[in-house]
């Protein structure tokens, strides 16, 4: 079964924890604190797999876990990293956030691509130690890793893709014109799956075509079996449309071809300007007159029109040159762009979660949403330190401090970040 997409959820390891351990050596007074850091969460990892031609493996397997990083040990010694995930997609699949719809990434070459990363190992107690505070008895707890619902798009890499009702001769013109095979067949949904096929134009000139399964109208609202596919040609640089010029099926070639450009439109106004070959099909069982009417539609509505009898190989090749011709002149393949997260006010109040916990007179402050506005923090800047001290206010934590019996002077504690409160 061929399976464009999915949905899973992508769990980045956390990192591990920082040690408390002081130092024990004969001979050797006062050792101090030497804990280690902890590791770093292992990441997970996009990559292309050629080998790949569908995502139906994710129908099985719907979430993938990196490993934690190692907590810190004693003498210094850092934990280990935990090891990342990669995990294999089919080349042109778009990969989303569930939850925003952004763009995470496209996978359309070879470069992997890290969609969760690993959280940060937590300090060991070395790091606290000051003249005032010379047993720190407290370490960091490692970060959490990114986890978060993906979706997964499989949208094929070709130049050119064929368009038209079912049973219109697309899979008999793929097969005449390259090494593909696809299943032909005098029925209508002969081809429930994209076929891509290489078509090689004398020496060194080559494009890529695919076999779009037929749409019929109201696909772009899930009617049919083409509405599935729709969003395979939206990376084609241009369009041949095929269309039964002989209305050998009791349809009008007209009313065809403006049903299947309605469609187009309702699911992608860009995807309606994409330039576009008209190819009138099945020529032999035509009249002179069919031909003649369809081909002056064509024209006075701004469309190249070439005859074509796919089945005898007529009129193949002159379409065929056209097309490679045409291509020199368009843009590449479309690439999606990855979109950035847009940056979250954290003055509303909502799930804004967090733990304070002493230790030593040290306030330490945790929640997952601490870790994004401190991403989202330039210190550096007075308005940006502003909101920063206005967040603290505002989600209830300075309140919570002095309920916890904070004094001036004393350290807070938040994930990386350490300052002396002041009232």
């Amino acid at each position: 079964m061929f399976i464009d997409i999915a949905k899973i959820t992508v769990c980045a390891g956390d990192g591990g924890n920082g040690a408390v351990s002081f130092r024990r050596e004969k001979y050797v007074a006062a050792g101090g604190p030497d804990g280690g850091d902890g590791g770093k969460g292992g990441d997970v990892i996009f990559k292309v797999d050629t080998n790949l031609s569908t995502l139906a493996d994710f129908r099985y397997k719907r979430k993938y876990s990196a490993q934690n990083g190692a907590n810190g040990g004693a003498k210094k010694c850092a934990g280990k990293t935990g090891e990342s995930i990669t995990v294999y997609v089919p080349q042109g699949t778009v990969v989303r956030e569930a939850e925003s719809g952004r763009v995470l990434a496209d996978l359309s070459t070879d470069e992997p691509v890290v969609i969760a990363r690993g959280g940060r190992g937590g300090w060991g107690n070395q790091h606290f130690a000051t003249p005032t505070r010379q047993i720190p008895r407290f370490a960091k707890r490692g970060n959490p890793g990114e986890c978060f619902e993906v979706i997964l798009e499989l949208k094929l890499l070709a130049d050119v893709g064929l368009l038209g009702f079912p049973n219109v001769g697309k899979s008999t013109l793929l097969s005449m014109v390259s090494e593909a095979r696809p299943e032909i067949a005098n029925y209508h949904f002969t081809t429930i799956t994209p076929k891509l096929g290489v078509v090689r134009i004398g020496e060194g000139s080559s494009f890529v075509m695919a076999d779009i399964p037929g749409l019929i109208e109201g696909a772009s609202r899930g009617i049919g079996l083409g509405h599935a596919f729709l969003r395979h040609v939206e990376r084609c640089r241009m369009l041949i449309h095929i269309v039964d010029v002989a209305g050998s099926e009791g349809r009008d070639p007209i009313e065809d071809f403006e049903t299947i450009n309605r469609e187009l439109k309702s699911f992608s106004e860009e995807l309606s300007e994409r330039e576009q070959i008209v190819a009138g099909n099945k020529c032999d069982l035509a009249t002179d007159e069919q031909i003649e009417r369809f081909r002056k539609y064509c024209e006075d509505n701004g469309y190249e029109f070439f005859e074509l009898t796919a089945a005898a190989r007529q009129g193949v090749d002159e379409l065929m040159k056209y097309t490679a011709q045409k291509l020199q002149s368009l843009p590449p393949i479309k690439r999606f762009e990855i979109q950035p997260a847009e940056k979250p006010d954290f003055t509303k109040t909502g799930n804004q979660e967090f733990t304070i916990t002493v230790e030593d007179d040290v306030y330490i402050v945790e929640g997952r949403w601490l870790l994004k506005l401190l991403e989202v923090t330039d210190f550096e800047d007075s308005e940006s330190a502003q909101y920063f001290q206005r967040v603290l206010n505002l989600s209830g934590i300075i309140d919570a401090l002095r309920e916890k019996g904070i004094s001036e002077g004393d350290t807070v504690s938040i994930y990386d970040l350490e300052f002396e409160f002041t009232n």
